[in-house]
């Protein structure tokens, strides 16, 4: 049965129950179930050892786990392991409240203002929601509680390493602050995880709840995969690359790896566009089973569920479309990015033993990059200094709508490269100005949108099974997919021209002329112009 009692004394990490208070029937050395209520928390499924010969000598102590309750827009009143709340505690957990999710989407969407915290928070509850969903459909898989939890915590972590304005940083920034360099925010949120394990606190949650260092490995190969370089040896004999779980869980590493369900959700809602994609009836449906092939245990989806999966990608492809390759969102993200490339030497921040680093150097140093947030974009156009004159004014021309002038766009044929072409329109454009203008006037941004795996289909990598076979994964075919949900494409890329100076009317009007000259030489183009 289930007892409801009320501590006078909610922060105690030990309650005492009354023997009086147990059941008749519970047998000596039995487990009861006990809901704790107080008035700022819930407690479920505490287990109550009794011991003694009878009523008047049994007596039961309790560890009490006390989970905060927190109200997501679109989960509703979710709660979260003592663990997590530690966690999020931290200064390199509470910065994410300051990195907008999509980046300077927020200067196009007023809605768009949501920030990685709460999109964590999302992550790391349903993450464990459908772990815990597979722990109670298939007890054979010897799911444990530390199991769910090491999910848990990895959706609450996987995106630790974003840097300001989100992919804007790691995608645009850094590329272009640092040539050469290849570094990802998943590298860095490994980084700060480390870093944030120093934290006195999470340590001794950690040791408080046994996670040890194989749970930490796991965690961190959910959030960015194999910790270990693969050798030709290993890849040749299919050696497993995990350190963390043996390859019987490794459906639990699908998990996380899944999480743009969550981003589709959550950037739907804020950005006002409806959503198909049903994320419970996913995990309603959702199983793991033996995939023949390589043997590894794989999370698989009901046949009829195919659909669904579709609009999940479908939704994706349309909010790239709509929003995070938005023509006005590329020129605003590509304004700040020339704005933080200006002042990248003159914003410092201070980390480890004292030592100072500059914007771009802060993703040496965990110390220096927990400090650093959306804020330096107000750090930058507040400034008086000389240094971040040019900088201030890019900004500037952002907050007040005079971005750069915008050419049109051309959607050439699939796979085609027309790289070649683009010295040609920039010299012809540079031309038609008597030479006043250079063609490093000219900006050419290729915008690439797809499924998730470029001009692959994703369904070709996921597993299904049918109701009267729950145990044998298969590949679903195209002639099992209904015509109208089934893309014959699933890549396409844009062209966009855009200048970084200011034009008067007649300007752009010849500027726009040449570009469609340009445009119309490559086969099977779509154009749209914005005046």
């Amino acid at each position: 049965g289930e007892i409801m009692y009320k501590l006078e004394n909610h922060l105690a990490d030990q309650c005492v129950i009354s023997p009086s208070t147990f059941p008749e029937n519970v047998p000596v050395g039995g487990l009861i179930t006990v809901s704790i209520y107080t008035q700022k928390v819930y407690v479920h499924n505490c287990i109550l050892l009794v011991n003694g010969a009878n009523n008047e000598e049994r007596l039961a102590h309790c560890n009490v786990m006390f989970h905060q309750v927190f109200n997501d827009p679109i989960h509703g009143h979710v709660e979260l392991h003592p663990l997590l709340c530690k966690i999020i505690d931290t200064p390199q957990f509470q910065r994410l409240r300051n990195i907008k999710q999509l980046g300077g989407a927020y200067y196009v969407y007023p809605g768009a203002s949501h920030n990685r915290f709460e999109h964590s928070i999302g992550v790391a509850h349903l993450a464990g929601q459908f772990a815990r969903a597979l722990k109670e459909r298939q007890p054979e898989l010897r799911i444990k509680k530390k199991d769910i939890l090491c999910v848990e915590v990895a959706g609450l972590c996987h995106d630790l390493g974003h840097g300001p304005f989100s992919h804007l940083f790691d995608g645009n920034f850094i590329p272009k602050a640092c040539p050469g360099r290849k570094w990802k925010h998943e590298k860095a949120s490994i980084a700060m995880f480390n870093h944030l394990m120093k934290n006195k606190g999470v340590k001794s949650a950690m040791e408080k709840y046994r996670l040890d260092e194989k749970d930490r490995d796991f965690i961190k190969e959910m959030i960015f995969g194999p910790l270990k370089t693969k050798t030709s040896e290993s890849m040749e004999s299919k050696e497993w690359p995990y350190k963390g779980r043996t390859k019987d869980k490794s459906f639990l590493y699908e998990i996380v790896s899944n999480k743009r369900n969550v981003d589709c959700l959550m950037d739907s809602l804020h950005l006002g566009m409806k959503n198909s994609f049903d994320h419970c009836r996913f995990i309603k449906f959702a199983r793991v089973c033996k995939v023949a092939e390589d043997g590894e245990w794989q999370i698989c989806i009901r046949d009829k569920e195919v659909s669904n999966i579709y609009e999940m990608f479908h939704t994706r492809s349309r909010l790239h479309r709509r929003a995070y390759q938005h023509k006005t969102n590329k020129i605003i993200e590509l304004m700040i990015t020339e704005a933080f490339v200006k002042a990248d030497k003159h914003i410092c921040r201070k980390g480890s033993k004292g030592k100072t680093f500059t914007l771009s150097e802060t993703i040496k140093d965990m110390e220096a990059y927990t400090k650093l947030t959306d804020h330096i974009f107000d750090e930058i156009l507040n400034s008086s200094s000389d240094d971040l004159k040019e900088a201030r004014e890019i900004l500037q021309k952002v907050i007040t709508r005079k971005l750069y002038p915008y050419l049109g766009q051309t959607k050439p044929k699939q796979n085609q490269d027309i790289t070649e072409g683009f010295t040609e329109l920039k010299r012809k454009l540079a031309e038609v100005f008597d030479g006043t203008r250079k063609q490093g006037d000219f900006k050419i941004i290729v915008s690439k949108i797809d499924f998730g795996m470029k001009h692959k289909n994703p369904i070709d990598n996921l597993r299904f099974y049918k109701k009267d076979e729950p145990d044998k994964a298969f590949k679903i075919s195209d002639d099992q997919v209904s015509d109208f949900v089934l893309p014959s494409i699933f890549s396409e890329q844009w062209i966009r021209v855009y200048w970084n100076k200011s034009l008067s009317r007649k300007e752009l009007k010849a500027a726009r002329e040449i570009f469609e000259n340009w445009r119309q030489k490559i086969p099977h183009p779509e154009v749209t112009f914005s005046y």
